[in-house]
């Protein structure tokens, strides 16, 4: 493990730095513009060839130069991992449990077939990245740089093999709310997002285009999302959207159990670490459809929501399920998940104490 000074040290004897030569900072009002379509100044860029990491270097934002035969593009060895960086009041830069999303890019690199990512590469890369870019952290109560550290197969040859070179970077955008309002989801029990042995447990780039179909015959519907349930049954609920799903049934926390075929969120492990350390009942087990329909009709679904890093919590209003609809309780009368929000937002603005030490400072 390395502390933010070896990070820091790494990155300037291993990293090619070239500074653009003016911002475009001020070209934007960072608090307010639509999340994803917005990139800061700088991109941090390695590459993997010959078995090793080399050629480290930050430059100014630019398009890529590619080959069309690119790996990436025929055989879908594309991973990614989705971040955030914050600004407390004082101006003080910090990165939300960034060692959890390094550890996860590259446990779904083995599983792609794909080199893993030094740690003081990703680390080293992102300090550096971030300082330079600093002046693009929305300072706003729910603003944030989201960061995307992404690693995609460069081999420019047709052919069904693993590639064996690789580009691993890091680009960063201000963002604010994913969601501007409560959501509606329809429960998905056609289409399937993960099977067991898959790749569901990985953040696959393949993950992602396989669900927008699906999602636009929801939307068509009058839904912003879906529901997705087990590729064996469609009897169980596992993940809305690119979100992980969460109820409060009765007095008790609810959600879906890992497997292979649901992601390991971060911001899940976050909210099932405070919804524990407050003294709530837990339960990470699998939940029915039906067990929704009854709890549904009994009064005893309290809250439902979606986690996950770019919408951290995500408010759902209602569920759908072929042709009926179930309205749930307003959002404001929702204790727990609106607490979850509160307090993981003063945790990442650094207004409250960091109990979990969840906070990587960058200096």
């Amino acid at each position: 493990m390395f502390n933010t000074i070896d990070y820091i040290m790494t990155a300037n004897a291993d990293i090619k730095i070239e500074k653009t030569t003016q911002s475009r900072v001020k070209d934007y009002d960072v608090n307010n513009v639509p999340f994803g379509k917005c990139f800061s100044d700088h991109m941090f860029i390695a590459e993997y060839a010959d078995g090793k990491w080399n050629k480290a270097s930050i430059m100014p934002y630019q398009d890529m130069p590619m080959s069309y035969s690119m790996a990436a593009l025929h055989y879908g060895q594309a991973i990614f991992e989705g971040m955030k960086a914050y600004k407390s009041d004082s101006g003080e830069v910090s990165i939300f449990r960034p060692i959890d999303n390094f550890n996860r890019m590259n446990k779904s690199a083995i599983r792609m077939a794909m080199p893993e990512v030094p740690e003081e590469i990703f680390m080293g890369g992102l300090i550096e990245l971030l300082k330079l870019d600093s002046a693009w952290i929305p300072t706003s109560e729910t603003g944030s740089l989201y960061i995307r550290p992404f690693l995609i197969s460069t081999d420019e040859a047709i052919g069904v093999k693993a590639s064996e070179t690789y580009k691993f970077v890091i680009i960063t955008c201000p963002a604010g709310k994913y969601y501007a309002e409560p959501i509606k989801v329809l429960i998905e029990t056609n289409y399937i997002r993960a099977v067991q042995g898959g790749v569901g447990y990985v953040k696959a780039a393949g993950n992602y285009g396989r669900s927008l179909y699906p999602t636009k015959l929801a939307q068509q519907k009058g839904y912003q999302q879906v529901i997705w349930t087990d590729g064996a049954t469609h009897s169980f609920l596992e993940e809305s959207g690119t979100m992980n799903l969460m109820f409060v049934i009765g007095d008790t926390l609810v959600t879906p159990a890992l497997s292979d075929t649901i992601l390991d969120g971060i911001t899940r492990r976050s909210v099932l670490a405070l919804a524990r350390d407050w003294g709530m009942n837990v339960e990470e087990r699998k939940i029915s459809i039906q067990e929704i329909l009854d709890g549904h009709a009994k009064g005893l679904i309290k809250e439902a929501f979606g986690v996950g890093t770019a919408a951290t919590i995500a408010q759902i209003i209602g569920i759908g399920h072929v042709d009926n609809y179930y309205p749930l309780p307003a959002v404001e009368e929702r204790e727990f998940s609106n607490k979850i929000d509160v307090t993981l937002r003063n945790i990442r603005k650094g207004k409250v104490e960091d109990k979990m030490g969840w906070m990587f400072k960058v200096k």
